[in-house]
């Protein structure tokens, strides 16, 4: 990935943050802790948190309502995502593996609680979640017919 004055991270969902917040030494940081991810053990990679951390997380099911391209950004899909009662935009880093139009409908697991972020100029509200590997990026997804809005546990 290249290297982004502005991006937070390096995790697909993440291509080009907006967001000042950051010093350049904290995505220095982030980038040199991704990178050298793989030579480290899982324990040694993450920090380990407790279960009232993880209980902290909101998982959802969304529908993918509608999806589009990010003008000039090749990495980043711009997505209309029911969870229950409510629209959200996401805009995810993972135009590199799907195709807008084999998003729309589909189920995924967004982090429904994640602070809302700039993402080229677009609010990101969520995260879809994905797992990668060496042959590539796939959505998580609920195995089955489950409701918009169902928690994930």
């Amino acid at each position: 990935m290249e290297n982004n004055e502005n991006k937070v991270c390096n995790c697909p969902h993440c291509a080009n943050h907006d967001n000042q917040e950051n010093t350049k030494n904290d995505t220095k940081a982030l980038n040199s802790n991704t990178n050298n991810a793989q030579n480290v053990s899982l324990d040694e990679q993450n920090e380990i948190i407790t279960i009232d951390d993880f209980c902290k997380i909101k998982l959802r099911v969304g529908k993918v309502l509608e999806c589009e391209k990010v003008e000039n950004a090749d990495k980043l899909l711009k997505s209309r995502i029911k969870i229950g009662d409510e629209i959200r935009t996401i805009v995810s880093g993972i135009a590199q593996f799907y195709k807008p139009e084999e998003m729309v409908g589909k189920s995924v697991v967004v982090v429904a609680n994640l602070k809302p972020a700039k993402l080229r100029g677009i609010m990101s509200e969520g995260m879809i979640l994905c797992a990668q590997d060496e042959n590539g990026l796939k959505i998580v997804n609920p195995e089955g017919e489950i409701l918009d809005g169902s928690e994930v546990r």
